[in-house]
């Protein structure tokens, strides 16, 4: 009882510290260090017997590992997403869309714009502050609250694209090296889930706004608003989407024979397109670089700070019982599946953590049940990006506090009814689909 009291015990007080604006590079390791008291795992290795768990090398081999596996992901992803922002070509994308959606639909444009650069294999945190401009300037002219930019752009990017068939983000590519499918595995159900999610979500967020419109509440201009970059030239949009399209080719020509590696050529190549494609048009090709670099450094460590919290996690015997309950489920294995990674990515605070720290466990155990690798690629990867978004996850302090300057208490009701609820449903949809046999 005591190792369950700590376990969730120490997910709420990550919870609570991160709400109070505590920086995960802190949180994360102090609450590791509480559920590893509550549990009895000693603290150092020269405390522990030879090989055995301990507080020092699991946290810091959950967070060393998730960095050696995933940072030049990471790091081209940012720079990819950074070169696109300096030429003007994410610029030039997004007011595209914006004219041929009209400004009364100004939500839906920065959906829309989040999605598209998404999909295309721009890191999700490049996408957030790549596109804060052009909300904080279409709810600004539309006179909407700015309280619901922070769950316009998560919903743009973390739900209906981030972990469907074909997308370059690393949520999609984690189950192909522990299950041997392929970045569009179970692409029927995946299309109509993300169809799904996009329509209940996007009424959801329209719901939303509609509502606190009619109660008075108008956009609040700050002093310290920037105001979105004037260029007086941009890149052809239609243009700008080539290096888009680069990363989705190479992707699907090389993922069967590199797997997750395809991944880092398909962003090189995608900065290797916007730097031929739209050279005259670069502020400052070498700083956009840089700023990428700095960006990734971020991004990363702030997941590997929880993830080094799954590490202590997943070494508690707490943790082994709950996990055992989960994948014990009765009915079908995918339900198992599914609330497993959602609940590890949750006590992460990490799509991508929870999704490394649980498919070594479950993809062996569901594969020798027989379970369809396709189908159980498709719901993990679904289901992870559900609970990452509570409170602590580093994107949802990065989006809310460092990129829109919010509070949780004005952004967060929005922010997760759209990344959390909405994922929820659409992982138990999928699990539906899959077992009536689409």
């Amino acid at each position: 009882m005591l190792g369950f009291i700590g376990l969730f015990g120490g997910l709420a007080i990550l919870i609570f510290l991160t709400m109070k604006g505590m920086n995960l590079l802190i949180a994360a390791p102090i609450t590791a260090l509480f559920i590893a008291v509550l549990n009895g795992i000693p603290l150092f290795p020269q405390l522990a017997e030879e090989g055995a768990v301990n507080f020092l090398t699991n946290y810091m081999g959950g967070f060393t590992g998730f960095i050696a596996s995933w940072y030049l992901m990471f790091l081209t992803g940012a720079i990819f997403g950074k070169v696109m922002e300096d030429s003007g070509a994410a610029d030039s994308i997004s007011q595209w869309i914006v004219s041929k959606i009209g400004m009364k639909r100004a939500a839906l444009a920065v959906v829309i714009a989040c999605a598209v650069l998404t999909y295309g294999g721009v890191s999700l945190f490049v996408v957030a502050f790549s596109v804060y401009p052009m909300a904080l300037s279409l709810f600004r002219q539309a006179n909407l609250p700015r309280r619901f930019i922070p769950a316009a752009l998560a919903f743009g990017s973390t739900t209906f694209t981030m972990t469907s068939a074909g997308s370059p983000e690393i949520q999609n590519w984690i189950p192909i090296e522990f299950l041997g499918t392929t970045p569009y595995a179970g692409w029927e159900v995946s299309f109509l889930v993300a169809i799904f999610m996009f329509l209940f979500g996007y009424w959801w967020l329209k719901r939303m706004i509609s509502k606190a419109v009619a109660k008075g509440e108008r956009f609040v201009a700050r002093d310290t608003d920037q105001e979105a970059d004037t260029r007086t030239e941009l890149p052809n949009p239609l243009l700008s989407m080539i290096p888009l399209v680069v990363v989705l080719g190479i992707t699907l020509v090389l993922h069967k024979s590199l797997g997750t590696s395809a991944l880092i050529i398909s962003l090189s190549g995608g900065i290797l397109a916007t730097y031929l494609i739209n050279k005259k048009y670069f502020q400052n090709f070498g700083h956009a670089v840089g700023e990428g670099a700095m960006g990734a450094v971020i991004a990363i460590a702030n997941t590997a700070a929880v993830v080094g919290f799954g590490g202590v996690v997943k070494a508690t015997p707490a943790f082994e019982a709950a996990v055992g309950v989960m994948t014990d489920i009765p009915g079908s294995p995918l339900i198992g599946g599914a609330l497993a990674v959602a609940v590890i990515a949750g006590l992460t605070g990490s799509s991508s953590g929870g999704q490394a720290i649980a498919l070594p466990l479950l993809a062996p155990h569901y594969m020798d049940l027989g379970v369809d690798p396709e189908a159980l690629h498709r719901t993990v990867a679904i289901s992870s990006g559900s609970l990452d978004s509570l409170p602590q996850g580093g994107y949802v302090v990065t989006t809310i506090r460092s990129i829109a300057g919010e509070t949780h208490k004005d952004a967060y009701p929005a922010f997760g009814a759209l990344s959390v609820v909405v994922p929820l449903i659409g992982a138990a949809l999928a699990v539906i689909l899959f077992s009536i046999g689409l």
